[in-house]
Parts: structure tokens; C-alpha cells; sequence
């Protein structure tokens, strides 16, 4: 990588396309959708929501978002009340990373600089490899040599190791799409994903969850709980990614909002019509 190497970034989902489509919609931004091998899908932006394809620098709009934070944002929105982790590999010419989030919990991230100079914390590894059920051995060996000097491997390459890594979970990205490189269009079994409208998209939301393992959650006690727990959530994370004015953050507050309203107003409904039709 160097200085004028493009922007780019892929979200890896630890579960099926058909589990990740709904979700993949809220995120109202145009997006690829492909599986990557068995129980992974990977998703591409075709736009570039980041301040043209680098940081901002002298005369350019310094509020503008850096890839890490963008994708960082979106990892957390799709995986925030989801049963499977989102990876988010990132590259821009001076540095590439991934942030992986899962559930509410922290998310967890390692960077690299453009040469492959480790500048992260070891400890991002092992967490990592616990969160995604990595060989507490073999995996974490792997991983923690991509925390170390090496001055044959730049920061493409570190991708490179990280994917390698995930191969032995079944991972395999379509032909002709990399980490570090731009992604085409032309992919085997690619498909665009598109906003619906909000109507279309809080149907097909809801009618996925209820016919998932996650149903008994979408109506009664339990569901009423987990929406309280999302607003309870959301509006901190909301109001601390506009204070900082981090768009990837805020939305994820907001998303998290949206879902603990959507889940109020939709256990409501269904308990007030007969039999629950």
C-alpha cells in the first residue's frame, strides 16, 4: 500500500446471506451481498461514505468520517442484536485494520500501518480468537505473528494472514474480491442490496426475526426487556457519536433506538390482535 492506494473495506458475517439481507438493508447504503463459504456472507459498499476515498487533509471537510469509523459503525449496527459476529476489514494508504463486533459487547480492533508496523495491542488478538471460536492455540499462534515485526509484510498482506487464519473456519471470499484491492461487481452469486422504504423494511426486519430462533424474543416479556435494553443502549451511543461527530457511531445509537421502538410498537400490536394474527 502507499499513498495513493483506494479506499476499500468488506464486512465478513459469521452466519448465512439470507440472515444478513434484512439487517444489510437498515444500513440504507448500496451494498453487495455474496456468500463467503459455509455460514459466512461478505458485504461490499459500492458508494464510498468516507471522505474521498482518504482522510480529510488541507481544504477538505475535516468532519468527514475515515474508513475505520464508518465500518466500525456499521459492524456494530448489524451486529447488535444478532446472533453472529460482523467483521470489518478496512484499508486506506496509510493504514488497514478490522474491527469486529459482536452482540453488545466492546468491539475489538487491531491496525496496521501501510509498511505492516504493528500498532494495535496483542491482547485485540486473543479476543478476537475467543470471540469467534479460533483454536485457543494453533489460530492464536497465527494470529500473534501478525503482531509482530516483519518487515516482508505490509499492511495488504496482514489482511492477507488475517483471512488466511479464517479459511480454517470455512471462509472463502468470492473470486476477484480481495482485502486491500478494490472490489468488482462481477462476482459469482453477488447481489445488490437496496433500501426498501421504511414500510418494506420493518416488515421483512420483523418477519425474519419471528421466523428465526430469535421469535420468543419479538413478542411478550422477553421482547419488551431486550426493547427497553435497546433504547437504554442506543440513546448514550447515539449522543456520544454526535458529540464526537462520528456518523458510524451515532447511527448505530440511532439504529439500536429504532429497534427497541419498533419492538415495543410491534409486541404491542401483535398482542392486541386475536390469536396473535
Amino acid at each position: 500500500m502507499d499513498a495513493t492506494s483506494p479506499v476499500g473495506a468488506l464486512l465478513l458475517c459469521r452466519t448465512v446471506p439470507d440472515a444478513v439481507r434484512p439487517v444489510a438493508r437498515l444500513l440504507r447504503e448500496p451494498l453487495l451481498l455474496a456468500p463467503a463459504g459455509p455460514g459466512w456472507s461478505v458485504l461490499v459498499p459500492e458508494g464510498e461514505p468516507w471522505q474521498g476515498g482518504r482522510r480529510a487533509g488541507a481544504g477538505e471537510d475535516e468532519r468527514a468520517e475515515p474508513v475505520d469509523r464508518v465500518l466500525g459503525g456499521w459492524a456494530t449496527a448489524l451486529a447488535v442484536g444478532s446472533t453472529w459476529p460482523v467483521l470489518a476489514l478496512w484499508w486506506d494508504g496509510d493504514r488497514a485494520g478490522y474491527t469486529l463486533a459482536s452482540g453488545f459487547r466492546r468491539p475489538v480492533g487491531y491496525v496496521w500501518l501501510a509498511d505492516g508496523t504493528p500498532a494495535g495491542e496483542d491482547e485485540a488478538m486473543r479476543t478476537f480468537a475467543e470471540r469467534l471460536g479460533l483454536d485457543p492455540v494453533l489460530d492464536v499462534q497465527s494470529l500473534e505473528a501478525l503482531t509482530r515485526t516483519d518487515p516482508d509484510a505490509d499492511a495488504r498482506a496482514r489482511l492477507r494472514g488475517l483471512l488466511a487464519v479464517l479459511t480454517r473456519t470455512g471462509l472463502a471470499l468470492p473470486a476477484g474480491l480481495d482485502a486491500g484491492e478494490p472490489g468488482g461487481e462481477a462476482w459469482e452469486g453477488a447481489e445488490r442490496i437496496e433500501w426498501p422504504g421504511w414500510r418494506d423494511a420493518v416488515r421483512v426486519d420483523l418477519g425474519a426475526v419471528e421466523s428465526s430462533r430469535l421469535g420468543p424474543w419479538v413478542r411478550g416479556p422477553r421482547a419488551r426487556a431486550l426493547a427497553g435494553v435497546q433504547l437504554a443502549a442506543g440513546l448514550p451511543l447515539a449522543l456520544w457519536g454526535a458529540a464526537r461527530r462520528s456518523g458510524g457511531w451515532a447511527f448505530a445509537g440511532a439504529l439500536l433506538m429504532a429497534h427497541g421502538a419498533l419492538g415495543l410498537a410491534y409486541d404491542r400490536v401483535r398482542e392486541g390482535r386475536p390469536g396473535g394474527e
